[in-house]
């Protein structure tokens, strides 16, 4: 389990003072006014550019567009321990899809630029297809054999990991990252060493799995404040986005301009903030000063070889990926390297041109020879995929790819030419015995080199929420428990895959129903399996039969009657019918299973308190925030638990610092000022109030405003606040309506 996270404190009024999103993204329904450009792409095995027509400049004074403002250089490497380091991660990104890729389709200037300016790695590899296994072996430099964390949900980097972030930190930089997505939440262990993770998709939700991502201009919007904070301080920061996964939704305008190729609109949009993050850089002078690194995590699948997405098998789609080095006056410009390199080399190479020492347990290298042109030979690389068995009950696929070749282990063994083969097309494992072994027995060297002695296990028990929110990203728990049979090879099962990929389709449709008649047959094909219960009982839900979903929770408990994930449905089914005797009944068995599910310890807390049971639910609250000491929903509810339970000082100091960590949110200083209006300081409940009624109108805020005014003896202005409170109502309680328009009847005639 990660270490706690940060709190994040934002000066009061930063955000009044910023233009916003749309006027700085130009979205939505605006398109961004970049410069029309043609874009320079290198093509070729030696990366050669070319530019394809003149280039037609407009330069729009609201342009965040950043490639105009790099320089080309042919300076030579120079290491400097004075860099800070910009990190950005490109979730579910083909290197194929870049229009510096040699991708001609691609709306991607701001990427291209970057490269142009700085070092492009044509052959960059991922170690494993999936988005937290990739961004630990970014982090630490070690393979997933090395640092045990194998698959999206179940895993958490252990703490004796030595990370970049750590290193840096102990360094002295400020370090922070700004990530998009469940996949590497705080709870993963990815926060180690950083001063802020920002992990908090959506401020006030009361469970996280209501929003398991952000969208690119999100992760901006807090990246920026933190920022401009900063002044002259060295940083590492990490900036990761998700855009392009799956399901492919982009914001308009590149939702129509890519209405036949929707994953290259989220790589133009996500393109585009990258150039918003970079103008702050620029903007800020410290494009001298940073090295950026530009590294995608894993890449995608558009139905070759069967698949449709990533995780399942080991081919290039799904394992090349984009990198970048920019650094000004500190890296040439213009330069390609074709030999093959991995993500485990992005540590050490970032430590290597600050000058400083790599730990002893990094399995990665600098590709700073690579960049002087000292080396050339491609590194060797160690693949892995435990998807197929850990979310299908498939065998898990391991791989080795050694100059040209390609060898997979699997059931039935694959062996490919990548020069000549590129697309994996002929399997010449057969054709090719000595080949093959060869490639074997260096597989075994190095899972034997790679197994590290005394390594922590990263493997972590999934709660119901985090089970969840996976499922929403794709990263489903499909394998059967009770099934015993030897694991089927994933190549053998593609009529299968191509039903979950199919349900999944639906179910971003919206068409539930479809999606169930699915579901149904999967089940029917699973019966061991959890999620082949929970995945038809939400599509029930979703139709609205929550009768029939409430049934197959209950057939999926005989089955499995230990399962976390079923029995928390079960439970939110029974929440949203009304039914919460049964709810709380159904969570305290799920805290038997697992004692700190955020699910179970926030459902609890919230219905206890509902009913009345504020000590009993104040206990559910306390354990809640001893694992999520930031959640903003735990502690405003632990806050005005405290304030009806007579403990008023105590909610008042809660309420305080959530004034200071979130200064835009009206719904703090209304609760401060409602507090201090019971207390009959008046003046600070006027004070409050009135903060809260500026940041956004709301009727309770008019409402305790009036009875201020009128204790303090100032009939008129009572009067006031009281017709703005009767103006729009909304869902105010009938008593406190009427209250309101006897008293303001009172009070007009005290005015006459």
């Amino acid at each position: 389990m990660a270490k706690k996270k940060h709190s994040r404190s934002r000066k009061k009024g930063h955000f009044a003072r910023q233009p916003s999103l749309r006027q700085q993204a130009g979205r939505p329904g605006s398109q961004p006014k970049e410069p029309e450009r043609e874009i320079p792409v290198r093509k070729g095995k030696k990366g050669l550019w070319l530019i394809a027509g003149a280039a037609l400049i407009v330069i729009v004074a609201a342009a965040a567009v950043f490639l105009f403002f790099l320089k080309p250089s042919k300076t030579p490497i120079k290491r400097d321990e004075n860099l800070s380091v910009l990190l950005i991660t490109l979730d579910t990104t083909r290197a194929d899809r870049l229009g510096c890729y040699g991708y001609a389709k691609a709306k991607t200037p701001n990427l291209d630029a970057l490269a142009q300016n700085g070092i492009l790695f044509a052959n960059a590899y991922a170690q494993v297809p999936l988005t937290l296994p990739s961004h630990c072996s970014i982090m630490t430099g070690l393979y997933p054999l090395s640092h045990n964390v194998h698959n999206n949900g179940g895993y958490a980097l252990a703490p004796d990991k030595i990370t970049l972030a750590k290193i840096l930190k102990d360094k002295g930089f400020k370090t922070a990252a700004f990530v998009a997505s469940f996949s590497v939440d705080s709870r993963t262990g990815l926060d180690q060493g950083f001063d802020v993770y920002d992990d908090n998709f959506q401020e006030g939700a009361p469970f996280k799995a209501l929003n398991s991502e952000r969208k690119a201009e999100q992760v901006y919007a807090v990246f920026s404040p933190w920022l401009d904070k900063l002044k002259d301080e060295q940083f590492f920061c990490w900036i990761h986005f998700f855009d392009p996964h799956l399901p492919y939704n982009p914001p308009s305008p590149y939702r129509e301009q890519f209405a036949d190729r929707l994953y290259d609109g989220e790589v133009a949009y996500m393109d585009y903030i990258i150039g918003l993050v970079m103008r702050e850089i620029k903007d800020r002078n410290l494009i001298g000063r940073t090295l950026v690194v530009v590294a995608g995590d894993h890449g995608e699948a558009f139905g070759e070889k069967g698949e449709a997405g990533h995780g399942v098998f080991l081919y290039d789609m799904s394992l090349r990926v984009p990198l970048i080095l920019y650094a000004e006056n500190h890296l040439p410009a213009l330069k390609t390297v074709g030999a093959r390199v991995r993500l485990i080399d992005v540590m050490p190479t970032i430590l290597d041109l600050l000058g400083l020492p790599n730990p002893e347990s990094v399995q990665g290298t600098s590709l700073v020879p690579y960049i002087q042109k000292k080396k050339k030979d491609d590194l060797e690389s160690y693949i892995e995929t435990y998807y197929p068995k850990e979310n299908f009950g498939w065998a898990p696929l391991f791989g080795l790819i050694a100059g040209d070749w390609k060898y997979i282990r699997a059931p039935k063994e694959e062996l490919y030419d990548l020069k000549s083969d590129p697309g994996e097309t002929r399997n010449v494992f057969s054709s090719d015995p000595k080949r093959a072994e060869d490639l074997k027995d260096g597989l075994d060297r190095l899972i034997k080199e790679s197994l590290l002695p005394g390594s922590s296990l990263g493997k972590l028990a999934l709660t119901a929420e985090e089970q969840a929110r996976l499922r929403s990203l794709g990263y489903v728990d499909y394998s059967d428990k009770t099934v015993k049979a030897e694991a089927a090879d994933p190549k053998d099962k593609l009529d299968e895959l191509k039903m979950i990929q199919e349900a999944e389709k639906f179910e971003f449709e919206a068409n539930f129903k479809a999606a169930a008649e699915l579901h149904e047959k999967m089940l029917a094909l699973r019966p061991g399996a959890a999620s082949s219960y929970v995945n038809l009982a939400l599509a029930q839900a979703r139709q609205k039969n929550f009768e029939a979903a409430i049934a197959t929770l209950k057939r999926g408990i005989e089955k499995i009657p230990d399962s976390e994930i079923l029995l928390s449905r079960l439970s939110y089914t029974y929440l949203v019918t009304g039914r919460r005797q049964e709810a709380l009944a159904t969570m305290a068995e799920v805290l038997k299973i697992n004692p700190r599910s955020m699910d179970a310890l926030t459902a609890t807390a919230v219905i206890l308190d509902d009913m009345g049971k504020k000590e009993e639910a104040r206990t559910f609250f306390e354990q809640a925030l001893a694992i999520e000491p930031e959640n903003k929903f735990l502690r405003t509810s632990y806050g005005q638990n405290l304030a009806a339970s007579g403990r008023v000082a105590e909610a008042l100091d809660i309420y305080t610092r959530l004034t200071q960590d979130y200064p835009q949110d009206p719904m703090p200083y209304q609760l401060l000022g409602i507090t201090y209006a019971m207390l009959k300081d008046f003046d600070k409940a006027i004070e409050n109030l009135k903060q809260a009624a500026y940041i956004k109108p709301m009727p309770p805020a008019y409402y305790y405003l009036a009875l201020s005014y009128r204790e303090k003896g100032d009939v008129r202005e009572a009067a006031r606040y009281l017709e703005l409170y009767l103006e729009d109502p909304k869902d105010e309680p009938e008593t406190r309506i009427k209250n309101a328009e006897t008293g303001l009847k009172y009070l007009k005639t005290l005015l006459k």
